[in-house]
């Protein structure tokens, strides 16, 4: 479990002096590689992360045992072959099942599953075609290859600043670390001697930082921030959620009994220094229902249960 990095929270932290600090965290699972023959990543790494929600896949681009683009390709290949084989597979028990009887099949769903396997077959990951990796009646298979992945480039320090990464794009991301200076500043106890270590070196942030962020990312989540003498905390939320949908991440019950939200944007509050002085310029708002929460929002919801 990580703490997902939120300097937003530290003005809120001293203006309350809140007795508690809660960040939003991420669970990453860590699958050991191999089991495949060649550069394969093998049947039981592949089982393993299908529950995952977003992957991280390190490359190694620091040994030179082997090429890093044929290790990135070599990993999208393995998705889209172990995809292929589980909607082929699906396909077949549908022509079963119409033997028997026609209504044991959902047409649409094996309409999906079709579309899938077209895709697959045309060697490209289905997270390509956002429409069919958002497609609902596919999320029941866990189709790796519709997940979202950030590789994870570990080159050599000397090539960390000018390393040549892929594009990005279609729920692709792709960073450069080096995990040599990773493990030098992770032996770095003091803040300052660690934001000079990087200053130096001219990164600006930690590779697990940017790990983290990226992920984030990824998994298309948001921050809205709460604030209190008892808690300061940052809370996790689907970009384009509504604001009872941002409640019931805080308790069910505050979705249930919706009445309003009363919301100040982040840079109003900055520009405003305190909840008093937001209040007397009117930046200060009450949401209904409708109301998409933003990126930083500062929220107390209003319910009733």
């Amino acid at each position: 479990m990580v703490k997902v990095p939120e300097p937003r929270l530290d003005p809120l932290i001293e203006l309350y002096q809140a007795k508690k600090v809660t960040y939003s965290e991420i669970e990453y699972v860590d699958v050991v590689g191999g089991g495949g023959k060649g550069s394969g990543l093998g049947e039981r790494v592949l089982t393993e992360a299908r529950p995952c929600d977003c992957l991280v896949c390190v490359i190694d681009a620091f040994t030179g045992l082997n090429d890093p683009q044929e290790q990135f390709q070599a990993m999208e290949a393995d998705f889209i072959v172990a995809d292929l084989a589980v909607a082929e597979k699906k396909l077949e028990r549908l022509a079963l099942d119409k033997r028997k009887a026609k209504d044991l099949v959902n047409p649409k769903e094996e309409e999906a599953v079709s579309r899938a396997k077209e895709w697959l077959e045309a060697e490209k990951p289905l997270r390509a075609d956002q429409e069919l990796a958002a497609e609902p009646l596919l999320r029941g298979f866990a189709f790796l290859s519709a997940k979202p992945v950030l590789y994870v480039w570990n080159v050599g320090e000397n090539a960390l600043p000018d390393y040549k990464l892929p594009q990005d794009g279609n729920g692709v991301m792709h960073i450069a670390v080096s995990a040599k200076l990773e493990r030098e500043l992770a032996e770095l106890d003091d803040p300052e001697e660690k934001a000079m270590f990087l200053s130096d070196l001219g990164i600006e942030s930690s590779a697990l930082d940017l790990v983290i962020s990226r992920t984030y990312g990824l998994l298309g989540l948001i921050s809205f921030l709460t604030a209190g003498e008892k808690e300061v905390r940052s809370w996790p939320v689907r970009e384009g959620s509504t604001a009872p949908e941002a409640a019931g991440v805080i308790h069910t019950d505050f979705q249930k009994g919706f009445i309003r939200a009363e919301v100040l944007g982040y840079q109003d509050y900055l520009d405003c220094g305190d909840f008093k002085t937001a209040k007397e310029r009117g930046v200060l708002r009450l949401e209904g229902k409708d109301y998409i929460v933003k990126d930083g929002d500062i929220i107390e919801f209003r319910f009733n249960v």
